[in-house]
């Protein structure tokens, strides 16, 4: 606590300035009465109150935030007085809060600027001083100087240099300002050349930070591309540059027009009120939307869940398409910034490039200003254009101006005129530039216009943790992802991709269907059956033959398929492979599916293409080529199959010095299903270890890499066993308690009791287990552990729920079918993830006294998607509809209370 202040009668000086909601006169009868630190507490804690009530009720948040700067002058005034000070030092404001700036709990940035020699006698004063400060609760962050000391630090730090522009006096000698302005003003500080490549390069790392990536799952208002950060970016060096306080100032000099001027203001205000509800919700200064934020300010500005998107989607989406504008806008103003600074007095070589357009040096731009009033087309051509000569760096700031104005002109007929048409086609003829020129068409409001379905899903997001880009910047990056695989390094990373994109047809109708593959996302109904009808239409439009305008129709309509197939459904069954094979029909349709499937897993979640899923993509895509290769009226037979298999795994064991009749006695304990969904590696690797294993010893555990070139990827876990029901439900529970992942389940059950389980696992960060022999020994008295504990029914889950996923709590769902294919009930359970799921899920079977026969693990994002494959103590399918619904509710309700709990309700 602070000592007794110098300065408590009536003789201090009034803040002159107004506050209308401020009583300065009881103030002050409070200072001379009361304990100080109590006055200013209750002052700030009113205020506070009085600032947040208006905030929810709507008030302007420039006035709020402007006159929340204005009462810290107040406080910071009285504060000041409370102590004696000499001639020759004031109290400065810089940063937001020199700005005038001031949200709930942003950091007050002070400067005390004083004479050189006044350190020493002041020294006590300025201590007691900022620990009043503290003690009244204000978040203060300071520098004590001079200025001759602020302009040598200034001199190497761009960031004290940027404060000093925008420090203006609280209290105390203003004389010191005006001398540090004068001298910081000039050239001799930071010439406005230096500046601009300083506060450039600054940008350049903020942006990178955030992947110059304005679609962020939980975006920062402040930093990310297209923030708060970005709109001090212009004032600080347009201001700079003009020699101007505001940017007010700079209407009429030809700096910005009155639209650009309107979506800076509109923009900094409605990311005013963003961080202003977050720094009030969070109570603390908090610049991260994160999840849980965002639904409560969806909440607080009056957004409503409807049938097509959540309030929290809605807000966001607003959230996204402006901060996109506003760094189209940041992107404009800076080059113009650039040309105005870092060109001036260069002379420019300006080349032809046809009647409507030339180069500036690296820029093009129009020939003259009635290009696109008079050619509408042209607003197409330029993409065109910079597509043919790469090295173009990018459009003058005055031409996508000129877009801007001219962008109306882009109607229903103007999508229907084939010089329209033939020219956006021919953006697909170049790969390798396509996705930054549709990237600069959709910055400039362009694409959105010729394409009005992609322009609904421009910002679009859904709230969850498996799809962590809006739609628009998912299917961007699914072109470019499909562009890549024609690279030289895609060979090495995506090698079925790379030789698929490389015998297409034609690539350009890959590329077109990726780009409508997810078009009618958020309408409601199913996207694909409605995106199918949109790139039918787009095929007409654009005069594509029949032929090409059905496969990307097809393509868009099919493109969650292949992914469904090799997640949800066995795909060691030869039946799957064969009704895979009959709805893709031939070999060019598995290519065109293919390439795109593996493009849109990885442009969806980065985190969700791991060894195991391409293991899973390849054997699908390699399974089905065989079986259209064999020609679909010949499915494979599956006795031959067993066979087959069955002289290979003895072929290989007989070189071991397992004997024939070794292998039949063990194989003749399980059934035909086991000789079908395991290869011969797997079925002789499990049998030479059962022949030597001696039961006495417990179960049998095995763990190594998957030994299958097709399900490489993952680290195999064979578990034989005898006299447990709850194997599963305990191995679950032990796997999940060391951080492995469960990609896949297969469980056989031996006509003497005895359990096989095979688990394909990863490591917590998306991959195999590797070779170290103290890892596997881990694992192993783990599970061995675990296996002989007598306590069947404990759930040993201890791991917490990770953050983010406590705030995605939509109900389980479950979905219940009998398959004739694989003589089982099928039990689809969606749900959001947390800790000892599987193991739960185990337990629920044993209470109803059902055998699971496999399962189909996938974890998408916050949620799962896993499918169980499961019959009644006799092996046959569930046939009772009480019994099946008693099933789902018990689920449900289980694995919906440990959703409850881990969110704390």
């Amino acid at each position: 606590m602070t000592e007794t202040p110098t300065v408590t009668d009536d003789s201090l000086p009034y803040f002159t300035r107004p506050l209308f909601f401020f009583d300065q006169s009881r103030f002050r009868r409070a200072l001379a009465e009361q304990p100080v630190i109590t006055v200013f507490k209750d002052a700030i804690t009113a205020a506070n109150a009085q600032f947040d009530v208006r905030f929810c009720e709507g008030e302007d948040i420039r006035a709020l935030i402007h006159e929340r700067a204005l009462f810290v002058d107040c406080l910071l005034h009285y504060a000041w007085y409370q102590f004696d000070w000499p001639k020759g030092i004031s109290l400065e404001a810089v940063g937001g809060y020199g700005r005038c700036e001031l949200h709930p709990h942003s950091d007050i940035d002070l400067l005390i600027l004083l004479d050189a020699g006044l350190e020493e006698s002041c020294r006590e004063n300025l201590e007691r001083f900022l620990t009043l400060l503290w003690d009244i609760g204000l978040e203060i962050g300071h520098s004590v100087r001079t200025v001759n000391q602020c302009l040598e630090i200034g001199r190497s730090d761009i960031t004290v240099a940027t404060n000093l522009m925008e420090s203006r006096t609280l209290v105390g000698d203003a004389n010191l300002r005006e001398q540090l302005r004068a001298k910081a003003d000039t050239d001799k500080l930071w010439p406005a050349d230096e500046f601009f490549k300083a506060k450039f390069a600054e940008q350049e790392q903020r942006h990178e930070k955030y992947k110059n990536s304005e679609y962020n799952l939980e975006p920062n208002i402040k930093n990310a591309p297209g923030g708060l950060r970005d709109i001090q970016m212009i004032g600080w060096v347009a201001k700079r540059f003009f020699k101007v306080r505001t940017l007010k100032q700079l209407d009429g000099k030809g700096f910005f027009t009155e639209e650009e001027f309107s979506l800076l203001q509109n923009g900094e205000e409605f990311l005013w009120r963003v961080r202003y509800g977050l720094h009030m919700i969070a109570k603390r200064p908090e610049d991260r939307l994160l999840f849980d934020h965002q639904r409560e300010l969806a909440k607080i500005f009056g957004y409503k869940d409807n049938d097509e998107n959540l309030a929290v989607e809605q807000f966001m989406h607003k959230y996204y398409r402006l901060v996109m504008s506003l760094r189209e806008l940041n992107d404009v103003l800076l080059q113009f910034l650039y040309e105005a600074i870092l060109q001036r007095g260069v002379k420019k070589t300006v080349t032809p490039i046809n009647e409507r357009f030339q180069r500036r040096d690296d820029y093009i731009e129009v020939a003259h200003i009635y290009v696109f009033e008079e050619s509408p087309s042209a607003m197409l051509e330029i993409f065109v254009l910079m597509a043919q000569n790469p090295d173009i760096r990018g459009v003058r700031a005055s031409t996508i101006r000129l877009m801007r104005e001219n962008r109306h002109l882009i109607d229903e007929s103007y999508r229907t005129d084939s010089r329209n048409t033939g020219l956006f086609l021919q953006l697909f003829s170049y790969p390798d530039q396509l996705v930054e020129n549709l990237k600069r068409m959709s910055r400039y409001g362009i694409l959105g216009l010729y394409l009005p379905e992609f322009g609904r899903v421009t910002g679009q997001m859904q709230h969850d943790l498996f799809h962590i880009y809006t739609v628009d910047a998912h299917t961007l990056l699914l072109v470019q992802n499909l562009c890549n695989f024609l690279l030289p390094q895609a060979r090495e990373d995506y090698p079925v991709a790379w030789h698929v994109m490389r015998r297409l047809p034609k690539v350009e109708t890959l590329l077109m269907a990726g780009l409508y593959h997810d078009i009618a996302k958020g309408r409601g109904g199913d996207h694909s059956e409605l995106g199918a009808i949109d790139a039918e239409e787009f095929g007409v439009r654009h005069n594509l033959s029949p032929r090409e305008t059905r496969l990307i129709s097809w393509l868009v309509e099919k493109h969650l398929l292949m992914s469904s197939v090799s997640q949800k459904q066995d795909i060691s069954d030869p039946e799957v492979i064969h009704n895979f094979a009959l709805t893709v029909g031939d070999q060019m349709h598995l290519d065109y599916l293919y390439a795109l499937t593996v493009a849109d897993i990885n442009a969806t979640n980065p985190d969700l293409w791991n060894t195991w899923r391409a293991s899973l993509m390849r054997t699908l895509y390699l399974e089905t080529k065989r079986a259209l290769r064999r020609g679909l009226e010949n499915p494979i037979d599956k006795q031959d199959w067993i066979e087959e298999t069955q002289q290979a795994a003895i072929a290989r064991l007989n070189r071991h010095n397992i004997t024939t009749e070794q292998c039949d006695a063990v194989w003749e304990d399980v059934n035909d299903e086991y000789f079908l969904r395991e290869s011969f590696l797997d079925i002789a690797w499990h049998t030479e270890a059962i022949v030597q294993h001696d039961d006495s010893k417990g179960p049998l555990i095995l763990i190594q890499e998957t030994p299958s070139k097709e399900l490489e990827g993952a680290t195999q876990i064979f578990v034989r066993s005898k006299g447990r029901d709850n194997v599963f439900a305990a191995i679950a529970s032990a796997l999940d308690l060391m951080n492995l992942s469960i990609q896949d389940a297969r469980i056989y059950n031996s006509k003497s009791g005895y359990t096989l389980d095979t688990f394909f696992v990863l490591n917590q960060d998306g991959e195999p287990l590797g070779t170290d022999p103290a890892v596997l020994k881990r694992i192993h008295d783990t599970l061995t552990k675990e296996l002989q504990d007598t306590d069947e029914s404990q759930d040993k889950t201890i791991r917490r729920t990770p953050r983010r996923l406590k705030h995605f709590t939509r109900p389980t769902r479950t979905i219940i079918r009998n398959d004739i294919i694989s003589g089982c009930t099928l039990l689809e359970v969606i749900s959001p993830d947390r800790p000892g799921l599987l193991a739960c899920i185990g337990r629920i079977f044993i209470d109803f006294d059902l055998h699971l026969q496999n399962a189909k693990i996938a974890t998408l994002g916050e949620r799962v998607e896993d499918i169980f494959f499961i019959t009644d103590n006799q092996g046959n399918p569930l046939s009772d509809p009480e019994l099946c619904k008693r099933l789902q509710d018990e689920i449900c309700r289980q694995l919906d209370d440990r959703v409850d709990q881990a969110a704390g309700y």
